[in-house]
């Protein structure tokens, strides 16, 4: 793709802002354009970080006018994707550090048995009933914390045990459970990889959260 001469544009550009900061409203196309650059500042571009205005209205007038551009539309989507997901990583840094400790330090308790997947759990109560597979429905009743012990669920809260596919849940209960015996129960510390990731799952858990449930097989279906 042919690029844009830098000494040629950036002069431009800056006369262009010089006129923006001190254009009044007044017309309708004024208060359309201006409208468009709070909206993208608001909802588009604190996605983002910081950003350099110049090169930002250089590729907003390229596209908008149909000019060459430096990079295609895909290459825009891809570098926005990997910049959104750094931001967001560094952003629940503290949080992913903060699983990492306890993880570590729970390790370390007697009774605690680490799988391959990073999986960790302890025995409460065991029994010599069947144990379920991956494709098998079960009913549990489980209750579910963050680290610092905030409830976000709990069947025994409700009074009422949970049914459901073993292979539709999160990775951390699909294989925990399988190690289980229909009425043992064990205490699980799920890795955040194992339980809902980078995404969390509504506004009781947050991204990168590692998570700690008690779960109690009372049958497979």
């Amino acid at each position: 793709m042919k690029l844009i001469h830098r000494s040629l544009i950036i002069p431009a550009l800056l006369i262009a802002f010089g006129a923006l900061a001190e254009q009044p409203l007044t017309t309708d196309k004024d208060r359309l354009s201006y409208g468009l650059g709070m909206i993208i500042g608001e909802r588009v571009l604190k996605q983002y970080g910081e950003v350099d205005y110049q090169i930002l209205l250089q590729g907003i007038i390229a596209q908008h006018q149909g000019k060459q551009t430096q990079m295609s539309m895909t290459e825009a989507g891809q570098t926005l994707s990997r910049s959104q997901q750094k931001l967001t990583q560094q952003k629940y840094e503290a949080v992913m550090e903060k699983g990492s400790a306890y993880l570590a330090e729970n390790a370390k308790l007697d009774g605690v048995t680490v799988t391959e997947s990073g999986l960790q759990y302890s025995v409460i109560t065991q029994a010599d009933g069947a144990k379920p597979s991956a494709t098998d429905s079960v009913t549990v009743h489980y209750r579910g914390t963050l680290l610092d012990g905030t409830e976000f669920d709990s069947s025994y809260a409700r009074d009422e045990p949970t049914t459901f596919p073993l292979n539709g849940v999160i990775p951390g209960w699909t294989e925990g459970v399988q190690l289980m015996s229909v009425g043992s129960k064990f205490k699980f510390v799920i890795p955040f990889q194992l339980a809902y990731g980078e995404s969390g799952a509504g506004a009781s858990i947050g991204p990168y959260e590692t998570l700690i449930f008690e779960i109690e097989l009372l049958s497979i279906n």
